[in-house]
């Protein structure tokens, strides 16, 4: 039995989960997400509690098992709470500023970068180099902040780029003088 998919996901109040066929949907405070799952598992909402249990033991079954549990608490999690990624841009000269639906970054290339923000995300920039991305949806909130970090990876030399706040870049020294 997975640790994980065993485990109730707790329903807070003011939040409605619906487990139709082959789709579940919650709905809260902030929006409604929706999510499909597969026939290896069934989905059961009760007493404030959705449980999901395995039709049998195959591979498959046992894999959604615990997906489909996390999906769930995360659907939940982002309809009450919601999930916020931040990005820190170091060096000389790099800033981001977000103009309506746009994103736009100056990374030390000869060109801006541009990223049209997608719809259920919001994007803040401050003068600082810290760039917060808010959402509902945790893997929309992940995917935008990868495809920004992707534009300008940090290097290990000087530190400069593209990173999130909690990730700590393993710093290299240089040449050093040779006598």
């Amino acid at each position: 039995m997975s640790r994980i998919g065993k485990l109730p996901v707790a329903i807070p109040a003011g939040v409605k989960v619906t487990a139709d066929a082959n789709l579940i949907t919650v709905e809260g405070p902030k929006g409604k997400l929706t999510q499909d799952y597969c026939d290896s598992v069934k989905i059961e909402v009760e007493d404030g509690h959705a449980v999901v249990t395995r039709v049998d033991d195959s591979k498959n079954a046992r894999a959604a098992h615990g997906l489909y549990r996390s999906l769930i608490r995360n659907m939940v999690q982002g309809v009450t709470d919601g999930f916020t990624k931040t990005l820190v841009i170091n060096g000389v000269g790099f800033r981001a500023e977000v103009q309506g639906k746009l994103l736009v970054m100056n990374l030390g290339y000869s060109t801006d970068f541009i990223a049209a923000i997608p719809d259920g995300l919001t994007v803040t920039a401050d003068g600082q180099g810290k760039i917060n991305i808010t959402g509902i949806d945790k893997q929309q909130v992940g995917e935008f902040a990868a495809q920004i970090r992707r534009l300008r990876k940090p290097e290990p030399y000087k530190g400069k780029g593209v990173r999130y706040d909690t990730e700590v870049i393993k710093r290299k020294v240089g040449k050093a003088g040779v006598k």
